[in-house]
């Protein structure tokens, strides 16, 4: 990928993160500095990614895709972080998921050149910018959804008029009750991909897409059959749809498989279709830097439904945490920190108190589990309670994990990279 431009952009202390006395930089250059983040040399709040856990979680992901055969196109909407995104290719991942234009725009100005974009392209200027791209870019390899007619219509009007000589690929998209978008039933499906086939050679079915992730109503059992029953949902509109030859040349792609239910979907997906053959591609975007409670519990279901997944060594470590200092002991019950809603995701439970460090005292950061819980977040504040016999003091320094990276990444423009000791060995810009 094509990281240079993205390593000389500079950096001042209006971004948020940023020494308030560090004269503009290079983001190249932020490991160069020396810095220690237990040292005092980061500003407060600081979003942290441990260098060894997310070496070590993409190394795992590698062994369960060889395991399983599957292939991964990883959602960039996770970190929006290019950087990450090199690392994920680098590691063999087929192709980056996006859920907008605007987000396949950063992939391209940085040379991704495989895209799925897991949502419908419906608005005349986001159709137009696709397929401008692909005309730009013969190499560019780009898949989008497809789930009405009428969706279908607007694609294949819009590319008929751009002309760009080769068809737009899609994917025709699966859904449920209740559910986002995606055809509800086996017919709807077919119609739809009978509208594609005749709207050759402008478009081409490339394969079926499903998004099984809102599926978590209920117990464990009940939702592991509702996501099962899914993907087999799936894998029925592509037996329809190879019987009556709608696909385009190539492999048929099978394609499902959020950062909760991915093996289901590694495993489940791998089915004969039709003679053209299967690839299966599970999109989880969490993985790499995994979580601290929701995907953490998600992936210990996982090593149950899954035994064989055990051989692949100690499973996915939470690589993303977030700093901040104890600011107020204004009631023997709490501590106030200074981080909030405008730091750190809270929207499928609140941030964990991991660690705490006393500069001066503490040679390592300790284990601070059972010492509060974080019980609420105004935009710049967490509202931690505390037993009476908790140590914490003004001026220490807390690590908080948490739940659902998505909407913690999107909180910073810079994230620090960090060795085990919290040496600041690099920098992750995103665009969010």
């Amino acid at each position: 990928m094509q990281l240079d431009r993205l390593a000389d952009s500079e950096l001042d202390a209006c971004v948020k993160g940023v020494p308030m006395a560090a004269a503009p930089l290079r983001l190249g250059d932020v490991g160069k500095r020396g810095w220690n983040l237990l040292k005092g040399d980061l500003p407060l709040p600081a979003a942290v990614i441990k260098r060894t856990a997310l070496d070590h979680n993409s190394a795992w992901m590698r062994r369960f895709l060889d395991l399983t055969d599957a292939k991964i196109a990883p959602h960039g909407k996770t970190t929006m972080a290019p950087q990450l995104f090199a690392k994920q290719l680098a590691d063999g991942a087929w192709g980056i998921t996006v859920a907008s234009v605007n987000q396949m725009k950063v992939c391209r100005a940085f040379g991704v050149d495989r895209i799925v974009l897991a949502n419908q392209l419906i608005g005349r200027q986001e159709i137009a910018a696709v397929l401008d791209e692909l005309r730009a870019d013969p190499r560019f390899d780009f898949y989008c959804l497809v789930d009405s007619p009428e969706g279908v219509q607007r694609l294949s009007e819009a590319a008929r008029a751009k002309a760009i000589g080769r068809p737009l690929q899609v994917l025709l998209e699966g859904g449920f009750p209740g559910g986002r978008t995606g055809c509800r039933t086996v017919d709807a499906a077919i119609g739809v991909a009978r509208a594609v086939k005749n709207a050759s050679p402008h478009l081409a079915l490339r394969g079926v897409e499903g998004f099984e992730g809102l599926l978590t109503s209920g117990p464990p059992a009940e939702q592991d059959a509702k996501v099962a029953g899914f993907l087999d949902f799936l894998v029925e509109i592509a037996r329809r749809c190879a019987a009556e030859t709608l696909f385009g040349d190539g492999p048929v792609i099978l394609t499902a498989g959020g950062s909760a239910f991915f093996d289901l979907a590694a495993q489940r997906l791998h089915n004969t279709v039709g003679s053209q053959g299967v690839q299966v591609v599970i999109r989880s975007g969490c993985y790499l830097t995994h979580d601290s409670k929701s995907y953490r519990d998600f992936v210990a279901r996982l090593m149950e439904r899954m035994p064989e997944a055990k051989s692949l060594g100690d499973g996915l470590k939470p690589a993303l945490e977030v700093w901040a200092y104890v600011q107020s002991r204004p009631e023997p019950g709490r501590a106030i920190a200074t981080m909030g809603k405008r730091d750190v995701g809270w929207d499928m439970s609140m941030p964990l108190l991991e660690q705490w460090y006393r500069p001066g005292t503490h040679q390592a950061p300790q284990a601070a589990g059972p010492l509060g819980n974080v019980v609420a977040l105004n935009d710049q504040h967490a509202h931690i309670e505390l037993p009476a016999s908790s140590p914490f003091q003004v001026g220490d320094l807390l690590s908080f994990g948490v739940s659902h990276p998505c909407t913690t990444f999107d909180r910073w423009q810079l994230i620090y990279e960090v060795d085990d000791a919290y040496n600041v060995t690099g920098a992750i810009k995103t665009f969010f």
